[in-house]
């Protein structure tokens, strides 16, 4: 076997260059050398992007280094799924987490960052994207039973949706099976309140923080 620790490295740094191609390439490498997915993961990619989470807080990575190296760890990941599943292995994550700006909102890269950075904490984001119904909230948490729900609102006219989301949850009676985490530019501390929210986030960073408090952590 060639060098696993070499292997690892690659991985890592395809993450933090955000390069989609070199972390392809890296993980073409990791299967051919049989090293385990789960490893693959968590000590090389995943590293990857907790460090550039690190440096992004630290106001030493810009946002659209921290999203393109969020693609580059999806990419990875997503070649890597095939295997961990023959080999019925699980990844550790800090919580599910079901992500998307409502419907009326077509504003993409706050939230894209936001889950960027929650991947990078250790949790499994799912990413509808943008101008998502009020119904579709209900069927995904109904189909993949996430920890939290997250929210994006840009505009005033739009954040009214938060509101009408978490009403649907409760028509549905799935209210209380998911935490409700709203953010945005328009909103608020005390619009969540008003909501009835379990949570409101400034901004990427605050939002994994506030994320792993609501779940305990």
């Amino acid at each position: 076997m060639s060098d696993k620790n070499g292997i690892l490295q690659k991985l890592s740094a395809s993450v933090i260059e955000g390069n989609i191609e070199a972390a392809r390439s890296a993980v073409a490498e990791a299967l051919a050398e049989q090293l385990d997915p789960l490893e693959a993961i968590e000590n090389g990619l995943a590293k990857g992007l907790r460090e550039v989470g690190r440096r992004f807080e630290a106001g030493e990575m810009f946002l659209m280094q921290l999203i393109l190296s969020g693609e580059a760890m999806k990419t990875g990941v997503e070649l890597l799924k095939p295997e961990l599943l023959r080999q019925k292995k699980h990844l550790a994550t800090s919580g599910k987490f079901l992500i998307g700006t409502v419907e009326g909102d077509i504003h993409d890269i706050g939230k894209t960052i936001v889950a960027a950075m929650l991947t990078a904490d250790g949790f499994d984001v799912v990413d509808l994207g943008v101008d998502i119904p009020d119904k579709v909230f209900v069927e995904k948490i109904n189909e993949i039973k996430p920890q939290i729900l997250g929210l994006s609102a840009l505009m005033t006219t739009t954040r009214t949706k938060q509101r009408d989301v978490i009403d649907a949850l409760k028509l549905a009676g799935t209210r209380n099976s998911v935490k409700v985490m709203v953010g945005g530019a328009t909103v608020t501390p005390e619009w969540a309140q008003d909501i009835g929210a379990d949570g409101y986030a400034e901004d990427a960073i605050d939002a994994t923080k506030k994320a792993k408090r609501l779940l305990g952590g």
